[in-house]
């Protein structure tokens, strides 16, 4: 392809240029070949041949590049760039319209050389593009000069999210910027359920580029980021070790390392030798260490054992795998004493040359005029001078649009810049590295790039499952914790408030053996005893009564919390209620005793009501039904006796039947009775105050407990302070009710729901709660501020509250061992018996019932049968007849019974005489 373009040159030339011309056209030909054979494409040409050189402008693109020439790494990247150029001019299906030539200079990695360098660039080569700022401060300073210029900046290399394409228009990131990896460590930092991490990175634009995203990452996952932990890019060992010193002495032992090649390591090196890559901790590195993990030898890798790594992933294809061999034996060949392999920014590199080299052919004609600026002989301004590029924007328009396969797979700029979505998770472990997992957008962490797309079948496994095995640091397989004791093994210190009423909830007791150590048991003992075992992990705690030497309480629950924010406990449990103004100091686990207060009133008999409860006992249809019932047994034994005695019941079905009513009076009187009892009972719970606001308005006394912040509540609600009475225990609470109003009676008290609920065990009959429920957070346990612990133990607390069982049994063992008397609540809370609940009695009665009344009528008939047989007679007439019948009086009946009753009483009078 090379010699063809000479031997098409060369006829133009012919006869109409001269033989000086014809050289140099030939040698600059001759460089061009060197290009197909993969050798530098650099182009030299004199500025006393300008008439050739426009006859040829038209074929040749030049671009500069700028990197620090004497980093191993940059021969990585040239070698990358000059196997670019050499298999796209090679690449026999497309015919090429003209040549890109790269024109390299020296940043000598200073910030103002990379820009001087540009500059250079420009005014001497005239190049239309520049390739290569290497760092992300370096950029900066170059897009000043793109913008000037309308030349396009690329860079493979800067990563910093700081450098926005959108606000510099000529800048094009052909590499992804690193906020696009903080999801992926926000996603395997949720999945082991870590609650504080400490980035440590360098004080760059390439270190602190990323923080505020990570940041933001780690605080849509409810992960706390309690220190940054930042280093000088020049820091010295003893400056690491102060660093590393400093965050040993804290909680937290999850560390995002964000870093550069070389400081990473002397990191990893110190922190090996002084123990923190021991069991307990864990290290993340992002994609600046990441991409080369693979590439650091063993005695590196052995001081980074457990390390988990974020790389970007890149799709192993054939033609990758062939460009590599291939590269390999290049490189080895240009630089026999580099050991060095490929790296992404190599593949990056060859993929921007191929991005160049397909915009520079979409163009018909190539302008590469510098239109100068309009500026003074005098004007200073060096970059004025360089002029403006003609061909720079539609440049930066054809870059914008090329999309096309490149070695690190699709390859195409959205928003001038490349856009990576899936990361490879990384596991140090022996002389190498594993790959543990797969991160995407739309699956999260997946084992492997072949379960795309199974999200849903994802979900099924617990989160870490999603994981191939880690060993972490120590060479364990236990997954860490993330956090520790700020003092190491110790117990933790578990402050209890010490209190003579109320120990339901805590009660400390002190232990006769020694006046040093206590006892401490009580509801909330329990309940933090049920939770702190549920963790996943062990934790060593110790209960210390907040006490003075006297073994009284050595200040308020106020003070017992601001121990914890002076780090005097690590903890403090019992019935503390969480309030918007100790959360400025500490942190609640979610509370574990329901919220709410609420107040407490003596009750009256209601005079009122008294004369109405008499007939509430029974529904009124069953009133209706009794009645009947009475109507109907009275017509029944009337039927059975009346044709034979006329006032005492003496036949066998008659006192059946009257038996059969006998017994359903008597259950119905027994059960009105029980009823009305209870209606009596109930009735007596009458509160006599309901209304908040008229114990306001009249100025009466309330009461309250000592030392809680209902006194404050009720201020706000707007007691006068003269009108709150404070009460210590339950006997105070009941004694203050018993006083006159001037001698400090109260006629109402407000307490929270718990307190009120073992008040009202203990005076059943005495108090009722009326009211509003007044909201509160209820009882919760302290932290500190951010602990780890805290967030730990208010997952388990919810475990706890589901598992009803052991919710009873410890209720059952504190609270409802107290009450001394049945609930009355539920006594008043019908208005009596129904019909419903005796309709099997009656439909019993009113069957039997039947018996002997059909029988009686079925012997009547047959005994009147002629009457009902008689021929001459309507039916009208018998009934008539029959109904005479049946009024008579049945003297054969009347003497029997007569007989009876006489023997009976002859009976009885011989027993008296005798």
């Amino acid at each position: 392809m090379a010699m063809k373009l000479v031997h098409e040159e060369y006829l133009k030339l012919s006869g109409r240029t001269s033989i000086i011309n014809l050289i140099v056209l030939l040698v600059f030909h001759l460089n061009v070949i060197l290009i197909d054979n993969g050798s530098s494409a650099s182009v030299m040409i004199s500025s006393t041949q300008t008439t050739t050189r426009r006859r040829i402008i038209d074929h040749e693109f030049k671009v500069g590049v700028v990197l620090d020439l004497k980093l191993p790494i940059t021969k990585v990247w040239l070698t990358s760039m000059n196997m670019a150029l050499s298999d796209f001019y090679s690449y026999t299906k497309t015919s090429r319209k003209r040549r890109l030539v790269l024109h390299v200079a020296d940043s000598n990695a200073d910030i103002l050389d990379a820009s001087f360098a540009a500059i250079n660039l420009i005014q001497n080569d005239e190049v239309q593009a520049i390739i290569g700022p290497m760092t992300s401060a370096e950029a900066i300073y170059m897009l000043h000069l793109g913008k000037k210029t309308q030349i396009p900046i690329i860079s493979f290399t800067a990563t910093s999210p700081s450098i926005s394409p959108s606000r510099n228009p000529y800048f094009i990131r052909t590499t992804h910027q690193d906020s696009s990896q903080v999801d992926a460590i926000a996603s395997v930092v949720k999945t082991f359920k870590w609650r504080e991490v400490v980035p440590i990175y360098e004080d760059t634009e390439y270190g602190n580029g990323v923080i505020p995203y990570l940041i933001d990452a780690f605080h849509s996952i409810s992960t706390r980021v309690p220190y940054r932990s930042v280093l000088p890019e020049s820091a010295n060992d003893d400056r690491i070790l102060q660093e590393l010193y400093k965050l040993m002495t804290m909680q937290t032992r999850v560390f995002i390392l964000h870093m550069t090649t070389p400081l990473g390591v002397r990191i990893f090196e110190k922190a090996k030798s002084i123990g923190m890559m021991s069991k307990g901790y864990v290290w993340i590195v992002t994609d600046g260490l990441g991409d080369y993990l693979s590439s650091f030898n063993s005695s590196v890798l052995a001081k980074m054992q457990g390390v988990i790594g974020i790389r970007r992933y890149v799709h192993k294809s054939s033609k990758l795998s062939s460009f590599k061999s291939r590269w390999k034996k290049k490189f080895r060949k240009d630089n026999p004493d580099i050991k060095k392999s490929l790296d992404i920014y190599g593949i990056l590199a060859y993929d921007t040359i191929w991005l160049l080299a397909n915009a520079i052919e979409k163009f018909e004609a190539l302008d590469s005029r510098f239109v100068k600026q309009n500026v003074g002989e005098n004007s200073s301004s060096h970059v004025a001078r360089l002029g403006i590029s003609q061909i720079g924007p539609k440049l930066l328009h054809e870059i914008s649009n090329i999309k096309f396969e490149g070695l690190s797979g699709d390859f195409g700029l959205v928003d001038r810049q490349l856009h990576v979505h899936t990361f490879h998770i990384l596991n140090v472990f022996g002389n190498g590295v594993r790959e543990i997992g797969i991160w995407t957008p739309s699956d999260g962490i997946i084992k492997d790039i072949s379960l795309s797309g199974t999200r849903e079948d994802q979900y099924l496994l617990p989160a870490h499952d999603n994981l191939h095995r880690i060993i972490w640091p120590g060479n364990t397989t236990a997954i860490p914790k993330g956090w520790i004791n700020p003092t190491g093994e110790k117990k933790l210190r578990i402050g209890i408030p010490v209190r003579s009423s109320y120990t339901e909830f805590v009660k400390v007791t002190r232990n006769p053996s020694s006046n040093d150590s206590a006892d401490v048991t009580g509801y909330c003992i329990d309940v933090f005893n049920a939770a702190i075992g549920m963790l996943p992990y062990a934790v060593t705690y110790e209960f210390i009564p907040f006490q003075n030497a006297n073994h009284t309480a050595a200040g308020t629950y106020n003070d017992l919390i601001y121990q914890v924010y002076l780090q005097n406990f690590d903890a403090v449990v019992g019935d503390v209620t969480i309030t918007a103004n100790r959360l400025q100091y500490v942190d609640f686990t979610l509370p574990y005793v329901e919220a709410g207060a609420s107040m407490i009133v003596l009750t009256r008999k209601d005079l009122n009501k008294e004369t109405l409860i008499f007939f509430l006992p029974l529904e009124w249809r069953l009133w209706m039904t009794i009645v009947a019932f009475f109507v109907y047994i009275g017509s029944v034994i009337w039927i059975l006796e009346h044709r034979g005695n006329q006032e005492k019941v003496l036949s066998s079905p008659g006192r059946f039947v009257m038996i059969l009513w006998i017994l359903a009076v008597f259950i119905l009187t027994a059960s009105y009775t029980a009823s009305y009892s209870a209606m009596l009972m109930a009735n007596r719970f009458q509160p006599t105050f309901s209304d908040v606001n008229l114990l306001i308005k009249n100025g009466y006394n309330v009461g309250y407990r000592n030392g809680s912040f209902i006194q404050g509540m009720l201020k706000q609600m707007g007691f006068d302070e003269s009108n709150l009475k404070g009460y210590g225990t339950p006997e105070e609470c009941d004694e203050a009710f018993s006083r006159k109003r001037q001698d400090g009676g109260i006629v109402a008290a407000f307490d929270e729901l718990p307190y009120i609920e073992l008040l009202l065990a203990q005076y059943c009959d005495k108090y009722t709660k009326v009211g509003d429920i007044y909201p509160t957070g209820g009882f919760g346990f302290v932290f500190p501020k951010g602990s780890p612990l805290g967030l730990d133990i208010s997952r388990t607390i919810l475990s706890v509250r589901e598992d009803k069982e052991k919710m009873k049994r410890i209720r059952n063992a504190w609270l409802e061992s107290k009450r001394s008397c049945s609930d009355h609540d539920s006594l008043g809370s019908s208005y009596g018996l129904t019909l419903y609940s005796f309709r099997y009695l009656f439909v019993f009665v009113g069957v039997l019932s039947l018996i002997p009344l059909l029988a009686d009528l079925l012997n009547f008939l047959y005994k009147n049968r002629i009457i009902l047989t008689c021929p001459n007679t309507s039916i009208s007439q018998k009934i008539v007849r029959l109904v005479e019948k049946f009024n008579e009086e049945d003297e054969k009946r009347l003497r029997y019974y007569e007989y009876h009753a006489g023997i009976g009483s002859q009976t009885v009078a011989g027993e008296d005489t005798e």
